[in-house]
């Protein structure tokens, strides 16, 4: 199993940045997904994660700024991540947690 995340990056404070995870050697269909972010000198929080069937949840912060999202047709899972702020910056990783599979995470900073 394999989970590689892409699509961080700098943006202003208030910008925008679309996470993928592309999964590989996992029945996709069959799997709920998770984002999670780790800033420096914090634990890795959950962001969002999106059941097999679709079913959305997120972290309190991220209401009505980020949506998670799947393809199933692409194997791949998004986050779409608005508004974002400066105490955001972090590291974000998608997880698969059914497989305790984890990719190796993409940074994404928003700037003051």
């Amino acid at each position: 199993v394999q989970l590689v995340e892409t699509g961080g990056g700098l943006v202003q404070a208030g910008g925008s940045l679309r996470l993928s995870c592309a999964a590989s050697g996992i029945i996709f269909i069959r799997n709920a997904f998770g984002w999670y972010r780790q800033a420096p000198g914090n634990g890795r929080e959950l962001v969002a994660r999106i059941s097999s069937g679709g079913t959305t949840n997120y972290a309190d912060s991220v209401k009505d700024r980020f949506t998670i999202s799947r393809d199933n047709t692409k194997n791949t899972v998004y986050l779409q991540m608005n508004s974002l702020r400066p105490e955001e910056t972090a590291v974000y990783y998608c997880a698969a947690p059914l497989t305790s599979v984890w990719g190796q995470g993409t940074q994404g900073t928003a700037s003051s």
